[in-house]
């Protein structure tokens, strides 16, 4: 059965889409379009590029986490200094690494640009810090960049879609109107599920989401004793009230919630242990989906 797909953000968690779309696969369910924010933008455009679950098991549980870190050359030697220059940098990471090995993935499938991909089947939510705007690429980027979307690089659209906030640098692009600087996807919709509706509402066919997290009236309260707890408590309670708009009662119905406990966004240091959890959580919360899920 042909769906369309949406994949929320929520960093190194996302192995968890990963059991997910293994039993997704196993039940006969294939992506036709995919839309993601940040981490979900990855999967997204791998499962565009034509990556099935048996596919992505091996290459991701056997990534090394640590790598796709990649601090500029004086931080290399004085450690101390990224603090001083995050100031000025925006972010703690280049981010190249990352984009680097997306690339290299996606190459593996002849995937470079837009271009590549079927038309319409591939949409990576980013945020527009400069011009205060949610960006979805490639449908935003003549308008608002002048830029030919069949030949921008794939890799480099989902690169700008994870750069998480002071941990990753922004991306530059030039518009119109001159340098934007370009976040996580995730600053201004976690998880895009409205992208597959149109105005009135209707889909082209059924659509099958993927969140790292509880649903909407299950989330669980936060402990807030300090002015850091209480950022990240505003951060989050910004995504979840924007793309809680938009999953209904009904909508819920199409979306396979993976609550994640016990690994936080940046673990890049997991544990084999810890990667085989995140996959088996996938594929039970898939599991129990589709037992109650009714197309």
């Amino acid at each position: 059965m042909k769906v369309d797909g949406v994949f929320s953000g929520g960093g190194v968690k996302a192995l968890a889409f990963v059991g997910a779309l293994e039993v997704l696969n196993q039940h006969g369910y294939e992506y036709k379009r995919v839309a993601g924010t940040s981490a979900g933008a990855i999967m997204a455009s791998l499962i565009s590029a034509g990556y099935s679950a048996e596919d992505l098991q091996p290459i991701l549980t056997k990534l090394s986490f640590e790598n796709l870190i990649d601090a500029p050359v004086p931080e290399r030697y004085f450690p101390f200094s990224k603090w001083l220059m995050l100031y000025f940098r925006m972010g703690l990471f280049k981010g190249n690494r990352l984009e680097k090995l997306i690339e290299g993935w996606l190459e593996e499938k002849g995937v470079r640009t837009f271009s590549d991909l079927p038309k319409g089947s591939l949409k990576v939510v980013c945020s527009d810090l400069t011009l205060g705007k949610m960006v979805v690429i490639p449908d935003d980027l003549k308008l608002l960049y002048g830029i030919d979307p069949a030949t921008f690089s794939v890799a480099k659209a989902v690169r700008m879609s994870a750069g998480l906030p002071y941990f990753f640098m922004p991306v530059k692009l030039h518009g119109k109107k001159g340098k934007s600087l370009i976040v996580d996807g995730g600053v201004l919709s976690n998880f895009p599920i409205w992208i597959w509706e149109n105005e009135e509402g209707k889909r082209k066919r059924p659509i099958l989401g993927m969140q790292l997290s509880d649903p909407p009236d299950q989330l669980p309260e936060r402990k807030i004793r300090n002015a850091i707890q209480m950022f990240h408590a505003l951060f989050r309670t910004m995504k979840q009230a924007h793309d809680a708009r938009y999953i209904s009662p009904a909508t819920s119905r199409d979306v396979i919630f993976i609550p994640v406990k016990d690994v936080n966004t940046t673990d890049f240091l997991m544990t084999n242990e810890q990667k085989e959890k995140l996959l088996e959580l996938g594929r039970t919360h898939a599991l129990l989906f589709l037992k109650r899920w009714k197309r």
